[in-house]
């Protein structure tokens, strides 16, 4: 999408860093505790967010370790994977079981519901959870299936012919959540 010009930043490295400590602490009183508790990323920016809402959860809960993170490649579940440019399937890493275990799985941006969809399939090839939470960096609305984040960072409602775009130190260099929307 060349044609994508910058609208808003939505998030700079601060306000991202404050929101996923917000949710750290939103997730350890929501569970009451992270007793069972495993953090899912969806690759990628998913898994990295995970790693870090795990540090932070570990921290407010003065634990010696993160809590344990896995991550989740979701492209071969997606139920439209022939209508998207292909993509090489990278490997998922859960080095727990899942089972009877509260899994929060995490993503970057939650659009159509249509990867958390995808992510609660594949999820199910490692077992049966207790319960799945949903924990997303940008909820930005324009749901196509019945999906609902449990723990947000921040709501931002967009039009269809907006994209947002989620920086990580990690994986891009930077800290940062923008619009980008084509012209017109």
């Amino acid at each position: 999408m060349a044609e994508d010009r910058l609208k808003a930043v939505l998030m700079e490295a601060r306000d991202l860093d404050r929101a996923l400590t917000r949710m750290a602490h939103e997730i350890v009183e929501r569970n009451r505790g992270v007793e069972d508790l495993a953090l899912v990323g969806i690759k990628t920016r998913g898994e990295v967010i995970a790693r870090r809402l795990a540090a932070r959860v570990a921290g407010v809960e003065r634990l010696a370790a993160p809590v344990p993170v896995g991550a989740l490649d979701v492209t071969l579940y997606r139920d439209d994977v022939h209508t998207r440019p292909a993509r090489p399937a990278a490997p998922s890493s859960l080095p727990f079981g899942v089972q009877d275990k509260t899994v929060v799985l995490v993503d970057d941006v939650l659009y159509t519901g249509r990867t958390v969809r995808a992510a609660l399939t594949a999820l199910l090839d490692y077992g049966r959870a207790a319960r799945v939470q949903l924990a997303v960096l940008v909820d930005r609305g324009l749901r196509e299936l019945p999906v609902r984040a449990d723990f947000v960072g921040k709501n931002v409602p967009t039009s269809a012919r907006e994209r947002v775009r989620v920086l990580l130190a990690e994986t891009d260099g930077e800290d940062k959540v923008a619009i980008l929307g084509g012209e017109g």
